[in-house]
């Protein structure tokens, strides 16, 4: 929209929109500045403002008159007071490729052609259908159906099958005519657009170069099948009859659809990082209304300052205090600690965690961009949209090969066209052509920010965040990794890996009696012996007498028998003697588990060790790493 003021939260500079090509141009560094009906517009070269100066109503799609920069800039304020989410009626679309282009609403990147894609990512944006990438596929489809009999008709003689002789040249050309029509003017439609654009706005890219190749080879097929006689002699290689190049568009047209197809599905499966990420958060919240009721809302409808009810194994939806009941959460998707993490009034919550155990409240405190796992996704948006260093350098180049392979082409052409040999002129075309397809810069445009993109989307997937593109280009210098235990070399999920017996104790009872005690725990490490037993077939019973002592372990009656399971603590309390288990428990313990004192009737019956197992893939991974010379440090609570 013109004279609409972006405010990018994470900067303090303002862009507005080019109202010719809506490029995002600095106010403050635009090329011209035009007034119009009061109002101040911004150009990012002399050519957009002359257009503008020539028909400005063409251009403006607001008439009321008003500000549109004021206006965004209060609507933006409102906004943020209430819920920090962008708007698809405000939403800032960017290149992926030119992060610097920004502009209010979809549309094409005025440097590359590409689709925009929103600034900020959300839910809602995750689970759309990628436009382009059906539209792409459609047409390459298309192309493709109309070109392979172009090809046959053209390539048949080299390869023994002389179908143009079976119809008649004349037949044969006017339907590759007819053939090629659809490929170029509909398949190809999109290329030419980007083409043109990248022309006005002086942005040559390889889409300039392989619109003048097409239309080259097109237009001159065109005028020689209408009006071969315009053409001289020596252009004739049978009377009446001059080469054609249909199956030289048609080809390079369906090539690039190809292309596009094989990179648009690149984005989207490296986007499945952030839809992954996205799935984390809950959908929709329970809000408890000033008349006590409760109601079911959709997670975008939460506001600041609303309370909700959280029920166990639900996820929390938003990041708050909890103000009423108390529960453990789960935090590993923040923290990587496999263990929960008690919640009491006052304590704070994070959006994406999962309640375990008992209802509570809580207030919202920060909602829709402003959550953690918002930030976090915004991050990983950004990543894939950074520019690193080597980019610079390329972009460079480009600015400069593209007019410099134009300049060759025209060269080429010159050059066939005074010394080839007969026919001349049609030797320079298609050699012209041949020198702006063959140079297109496709990967020296495309190579440098695709691997970002999928380089930081792979390691999202993998767990890894990579904060920006410089971040990935000097991994390759790492020397040193300095890892975390909990979910990195490990499973990041507590398990019963040791029971020592104290005297006439068996192992099946032991764990029988623990695991029946610990059944009414929602302690994690309860957890954890009770599936050991689980997993073993052990079959538990009941207790009586269930008592948890907050910090010290819990205690009740098993089959009739007074039984404790916790730290020396609790065994201090109940006055049983475990001088004879202390040594193996401080062994135990030096090899990374908790370790818990067993006690039936007032006497030792034996130790249980919980830990978290190192991960079956830890071993070859750390060997690897120190294979490529690679050094690890281990940095953990």
């Amino acid at each position: 929209m013109p004279g609409d003021t972006m405010h990018n939260h994470n900067q303090t500079s303002i862009t507005v929109t080019d109202p010719v090509c809506n490029m995002t141009v600095d106010p403050d560094q635009a090329a011209e500045h035009l007034e119009h009906d009061g109002q101040t517009y911004h150009f990012c070269s002399h050519g957009c403002a002359q257009k503008f100066q020539a028909d400005p109503q063409a251009y403006i799609t607001d008439g009321d008159g008003e500000d549109e920069s004021c206006h965004h800039h209060h609507h933006e304020h409102k906004h943020e007071e209430h819920a920090p989410q962008a708007t698809s009626a405000n939403a800032i679309y960017t290149c992926p490729m030119h992060p610097e282009v920004e502009q209010v609403g979809p549309g094409q990147c005025p440097k590359c052609g590409m689709a925009l894609e929103p600034k900020s990512v959300s839910p809602s944006d995750t689970n759309e259908e990628n436009g382009e990438l059906t539209d792409m596929t459609r047409r390459f489809w298309g192309s493709l159906v109309f070109t392979v009999p172009v090809l046959l008709l053209a390539m048949g003689p080299m390869v023994g099958l002389p179908i143009d002789k079976w119809l008649g040249h004349t037949v044969a050309r006017w339907s590759e005519l007819v053939l090629s029509l659809p490929v170029v003017l509909w398949a190809g439609w999109p290329f030419f657009v980007r083409g043109w654009r990248s022309v006005i706005t002086r942005n040559l890219n390889m889409f300039t170069l392989i619109s003048l190749g097409v239309l080259a080879a097109f237009g001159y097929s065109l005028v020689a099948t209408l009006a071969p006689q315009v053409f001289p002699p020596s252009f004739h290689h049978e009377p009446g009859q001059v080469s054609v190049y249909f199956e030289a568009a048609t080809v390079i047209i369906t090539l690039i659809l190809l292309g596009q197809v094989l990179e648009l599905r690149a984005r989207r499966q490296t986007s499945g990082a952030i839809r992954a990420l996205l799935d984390l958060a809950a959908k929709t919240a329970r809000r408890i209304n000033d008349d006590g009721n409760e109601e079911e809302i959709p997670l975008e409808n939460v506001q600041i300052g609303d309370k909700l009810r959280v029920k166990p194994g639900e996820k929390i939806p938003v990041d708050g205090e909890l103000i009423d009941g108390k529960s453990t959460v789960d935090e590993s998707m923040i923290t990587g600690e496999p263990v929960p993490v008690s919640k009491e009034p006052g304590d704070s919550l994070t959006g994406a965690t999962v309640n375990q155990t008992g209802s509570f409240i809580m207030q919202a405190k920060r909602v829709g961009d402003e959550t953690l796992l918002a930030q976090i996704v915004q991050m990983v948006a950004q990543a894939q949209r950074s520019r690193a260093p080597i980019q610079r350098v390329a972009d460079i180049a480009a600015g400069y090969f593209v007019p410099a392979v134009l300049l060759v082409s025209i060269i080429t052409f010159a050059v066939w066209a005074l010394w080839g040999p007969q026919p001349a002129m049609a030797y320079a075309i298609v050699n012209a052509v041949a020198v702006l397809i063959i140079a297109c810069p496709c990967a020296l445009g495309l190579a440098t920010p695709m691997s970002i993109m999928v380089g930081v989307g792979r390691g999202a997937q993998a767990g890894v965040l990579i904060k920006n593109a410089q971040a990935l280009e000097v991994m390759e210098k790492i020397d040193t990794l300095v890892v975390d235990k909990t979910g990195t070399l490990t499973e990041g999920k507590p398990k019963l890996v040791a029971i020592e017996t104290h005297q006439d104790w068996q192992a099946q009872s032991l764990l029988r009696l623990a695991a029946s005690l610990e059944r009414q725990s929602e302690h994690p490490l309860a957890q954890a012996i009770v599936q050991s037993a689980k997993d073993r077939e052990i079959e538990l019973l009941d207790p009586q007498d269930f008592e948890s002592i907050t910090g010290k372990g819990v205690t009740g009656k098993v089959d009739e028998k007074a039984v404790a399971l916790g730290n020396r603590a609790l065994m201090d309390q109940l006055a049983v003697d475990i001088d004879e288990l202390v040594q193996r428990a401080d062994d135990l313990r030096s090899e990374g588990q908790t370790v818990m004192y067993f006690a039936v009737d007032g006497k030792p019956a034996g130790l249980l060790g919980v830990a978290d197992p190192i991960k079956e893939s830890t071993q070859q991974a750390v060997k690897h790493l120190h294979e490529s010379g690679i050094d690890i440090v281990m940095l953990t609570g």
